[in-house]
């Protein structure tokens, strides 16, 4: 359904521990009216008030998690009731790893929401079986295990930007497969058959976003046909991404330690993609700074 106002509403949610709480300040200080803990059928109240035109506010922001089952209705209800009336809510959903979120919970001391008598693993497992369907529903999801809260509202910013309602939003993340593939993409494209500039004397100490790396990468046998390929597929994908109801897409570039290939790549794919009619783009280096 195609957005009737100019309202965009964003919904916070996802694993406890996941970093609700850092996102939510983020939204704060980007200028957002933001609510926490609140039911599902409160969103939908207070969304209603915004669009009543007499609300002192223009972004709002609400932070629910697996506490709300406690209310009636559910949050898959209320984002459904809001797209019934022409609104096109934002819904990000952050997590983590087990084990991040274990430590993450340890560093606090304290109890997850659905742990009861059992062990804490427990509880993350009860919480990711049950936010599953709210999972599959949002726009853009976020794992934060290796982020600072700085790291986070690069992230952030990257995949929300300004919430364009016309728009198709593309986030470009270079990131090196030694530190894992990110979970939080929905398309992963591996570089690593170009030379790798680390073994080149002179160019190690540089980065993909330094000319000299940038240079030497894109002029690789095979490297500008990748880009012209590559952006001609992702440019057909767009439109079915659209029809169904995805305006937001992430793309993950990898190298093997994220700091020259998969970077200089990324820059290149940004720079055709900024080109097109209706599509806003942003660049995230997961792993530019990381040893």
């Amino acid at each position: 359904m195609e957005t009737t106002t100019g309202i965009r509403p964003v919904i916070i949610t996802g694993l406890s521990g996941g970093g609700l709480s850092s996102a939510a300040k983020i939204f704060e200080d980007k200028g957002y009216f933001v609510s926490q803990n609140l039911p599902p059928s409160m969103i939908l109240e207070l969304t209603d008030m915004a669009l009543a035109g007499t609300a002192p506010v223009e972004h709002l922001a609400f932070v629910t998690d697996v506490r709300a089952r406690n209310f009636s209705g559910s949050l898959l209800e209320t984002i459904a009731s809001i797209k019934a009336k022409g609104i096109a809510p934002f819904v990000l959903y952050l997590e983590a790893r087990d084990d991040v979120l274990i430590r993450r919970f340890d560093s606090v001391r304290r109890t997850h929401p659905l742990q009861g008598v059992d062990p804490l693993s427990v509880g993350i497992e009860r919480e990711r079986e049950q936010l599953a369907a709210v999972r599959e529903q949002a726009d853009v999801i976020i794992d934060t295990s290796n982020l600072s809260v700085h790291d986070l509202r690069r992230a952030v910013e990257a995949s929300v930007g300004e919430l364009p309602i016309d728009r198709q939003h593309v986030t470009i993340e270079s990131f090196g497969f030694k530190h894992g593939s990110p979970r939080d993409v929905d398309i992963v494209m591996d570089v690593r058959f170009l030379p790798n500039p680390y073994w080149i004397e002179g160019l190690r100490q540089f980065r993909g976003v330094d000319a000299p790396v940038a240079d030497y990468v894109l002029s690789q046998p095979g490297a500008a046909e990748f880009v012209d390929n590559f952006v001609a597929l992702l440019n057909s994908m767009l439109a079915g991404y659209r029809h169904e109801g995805k305006d937001f897409v992430t793309v993950g570039i990898g190298c093997t330690g994220g700091h020259h290939r998969s970077v200089a790549v990324s820059e290149a794919i940004a720079k055709r993609l900024r080109e097109l009619d209706n599509v806003d783009v942003h660049v995230l280096h997961r792993d530019l700074e990381r040893h």
